[in-house]
């Protein structure tokens, strides 16, 4: 039995439901039909990896109502993934605070008034969370569940300013901070992969992570999308980029995983996307279940698991 009172070898989200809903919760993706102030405020014309479209379900579109595209959803989901428990509204596409708090509030809370719909997971940046933004979701949090997922990415400035994600390492403090002070629950998302950046890097920065202490952490490798200036970059400066095997990936989450805080739950290890999306494939289309299995494979052969490392200094 580790820490976090389970067999398994790291704090899983998997975990996290049972014990808090009773089983797995299904998420349903929203377009709310937001933009992001990369696009619409600022020169870089977005981040240059971004292709929002590679992760959008097929049912979805910004011209229907959230009401209509939960239903949908629900529908698409109860023939593919059965799920008992309810549902989150995943309001994912692009920054989904980058509006007036009028116009959230009434997405919001149409999400809230779909059947089986427990709450809502609110993707957006560190510099979109304002404090009418936080107030609001104070008072949401008290009657519905409530996490804000925050694209941390990376926390090198360089990469950052280099990627064009229009923040910096300390604005992402600062947002975790006023969540916390807010008792907010939240998510931080992280890129391995972004060009100049190396393994030994992402292993030193599990140090920031843990002192950022989300709640929950998503990590994804980097994917190169068709149609972005990070494929332009990918083809003209391959040298700027540190790809990993499968099998490296693997022995590099292990690594990560035994200095990474046993509080923290981990919801995801990689990012899936359809291939026709995909410039650079180089996982032969592994699916994130296989991976999982893999990852504990291998800190059951080396003996280790989440934050094992950090209980042995």
């Amino acid at each position: 039995m580790f820490p976090w009172g389970d067999e398994r070898r790291f704090n899983s989200y998997s975990r996290f439901c049972k014990a808090h809903y009773g089983g797995r919760i299904q998420r349903l993706p929203v377009d709310a039909g937001f933009s992001c102030p990369n696009r619409v405020s600022r020169t870089e014309g977005g981040c240059t990896y971004c292709a929002n479209v590679a992760f959008s379900p097929s049912y979805l579109s910004d011209n229907e109502s959230v009401v209509s595209q939960l239903e949908n959803g629900k529908r698409f989901f109860e023939k593919r993934y059965p799920c008992n428990n309810g549902y989150f509204a995943y309001f994912q596409s692009y920054t989904n605070t980058f509006a007036p708090l009028r116009v959230l509030c009434e997405k919001y809370e149409a999400a809230l008034t779909v059947s089986e719909v427990k709450g809502i997971i609110v993707s957006t940046r560190p510099d979109c969370l304002s404090e009418s933004v936080l107030d609001y979701f104070s008072e949401l949090k008290n009657r519905t569940e409530l996490c804000v997922e925050v694209g941390v990415e990376s926390f090198h400035n360089e990469t950052l300013e280099h990627i064009h994600r229009g923040h910096t390492v300390e604005c992402v403090f600062e947002a975790f901070h006023r969540l916390k002070e807010r008792n907010i629950p939240a998510c931080a998302h992280l890129i391995f992969g972004l060009p100049g950046e190396k393994p030994e890097q992402w292993l030193s920065d599990v140090k920031m992570l843990n002192e950022l202490r989300p709640q929950f952490v998503k990590f994804h490798q980097l994917q190169i999308f068709k149609g972005t200036p990070m494929e332009v970059e990918f083809a003209t400066s391959p040298e700027r980029f540190h790809t990993l095997t499968v099998e490296e990936y693997v022995a590099f989450i292990c690594d990560y995983l035994e200095n990474l805080s046993a509080e923290i739950v981990v919801e995801r290890f990689s990012a899936e996307a359809p291939p026709r999306f995909l410039s650079v494939s180089r996982w032969n289309l592994l699916r994130h279940d296989a991976l999982v299995r893999k990852i504990e494979e291998e800190l059951e052969r080396r003996g280790g698991w989440q934050g094992s490392v950090m209980q042995n200094r």
